[in-house]
């Protein structure tokens, strides 16, 4: 019983920084663009070209 009370605070602290972590980069933009990236790996540039 004694485990139960120290393992569940650390599992809601735990949940919540997780969750503290996803709305931040939720905030900071992070999940804006998501296709750009999966198309980017399938354009074929020249060694030269660089936008």
């Amino acid at each position: 019983m004694t485990s139960l009370a120290t393992l569940i605070p650390i599992a809601l602290f735990l949940g919540l920084c997780s969750l503290g972590t996803f709305f931040w980069a939720l905030r900071g933009g992070q999940f804006d663009d998501l296709e750009g990236a999966a198309n980017r790996i399938l354009i074929d540039e020249e060694p030269g070209e660089r936008p």
